[in-house]
C-alpha cells in the first residue's frame, strides 16, 4: 500500500487516473489537504476546505473479479466502518449505493471512475466542515461529535478497512459485502425517491442493484441514478 499526500490539487481522482494510465499499481492512495476542483456524482462540485478527507485509491481489475460496479458497495462498507471506528456512537447509515448519512444529512460520498482495467475510487468525508445552503442536508463529524479526526489518521483507518473488504470481495464474491451493506443501510420499507419514482426500499438484488417497491406493488430494479430518502 502506497499512501501519498499533497497540499493542494484540483482533484485526487483526476490525478490518480493519470497515475493509473502511467502504470501506478493497485493500492496506490492519493490524499489532498485541499482540492480546488473536487467533484461528486454527475459532475457536481464538491466543496473542499482543509480539514476534511479528500482521497482516492486505485484498483486494478482482473478477469476473475466480480463486476466492477460492485466496487461501489465495497467502498461504502469500508467507509462506513472507518467512520464508525473514529466517530463511535453515531447512528450512521449507507444510502444506495455509497453515501453515508447521519439521519437525513449526508456525511460522506464516493465517486468511482474507470480507465480500462483501472478503477479509481474517490472518498470525500466531512470531518471538520460541511457546506451550508445546499438542496439536501449535510453534516460533519465535528458537528456530530464536537471533534474531528486528523484526515491523515482517518485515511490510515479507511485504507486498512478498504483493503480488507476488497480482499473479501475477491476471495468470496459480492455476497458477504452485500450482507454487510444491508446491515449498515437504511431498513427495508424506507421511503425513497428514485429515477423510477417514489417507493419503498426492498433491499438489493444479487448484483447489488436497488430493489424498489412501487405503490402498485410491483418491484423495480434500479442500476443507476440519484436516490434520496423521503
Amino acid at each position: 500500500m502506497d499512501l501519498r499526500t499533497v497540499g493542494e490539487t484540483g482533484s485526487t481522482n483526476t490525478d490518480l487516473l493519470a497515475l493509473a494510465r502511467a502504470g501506478a499499481p493497485e493500492g496506490t492512495w492519493l490524499r489532498a489537504e485541499r482540492q480546488t476542483g473536487g467533484r461528486g456524482r454527475q459532475g457536481r462540485t464538491w466543496v473542499s476546505p482543509a480539514g476534511n478527507l479528500y482521497a482516492s485509491t486505485l484498483v486494478r481489475l482482473t478477469p476473475v473479479d466480480p463486476p466492477a460496479p460492485t466496487l461501489a458497495l465495497v467502498a461504502a462498507v469500508a467507509m462506513h466502518q472507518a467512520i464508525s471506528t473514529l466517530g463511535p456512537g453515531q447512528a450512521l447509515q449507507i444510502k444506495w449505493p455509497n453515501d453515508i448519512l447521519s439521519g437525513p444529512a449526508k456525511l460522506a460520498g464516493i465517486l468511482l471512475e474507470r480507465a480500462n482495467d483501472a478503477v479509481v475510487i474517490g472518498f470525500g468525508v466531512n470531518l471538520a466542515h460541511h457546506p451550508d445552503g445546499l438542496e439536501r442536508p449535510v453534516t460533519s463529524l465535528a458537528a456530530l461529535t464536537g471533534t474531528a479526526p486528523d484526515p491523515g489518521a482517518f485515511l490510515d483507518v479507511l485504507a486498512d478497512a478498504f483493503a480488507r473488504w476488497l480482499g473479501t470481495w475477491r476471495r468470496r464474491g459480492l455476497a458477504p459485502v452485500r450482507e454487510r451493506w444491508l446491515a449498515s443501510a437504511h431498513p427495508r420499507g424506507t421511503a425513497l425517491s428514485t429515477p423510477a419514482g417514489v417507493g419503498l426500499f426492498e433491499g438489493l438484488d444479487e448484483t447489488g442493484a436497488l430493489r424498489l417497491r412501487l405503490a402498485d406493488g410491483s418491484v423495480r430494479v434500479i442500476h443507476a441514478g440519484d436516490v434520496f430518502l423521503i
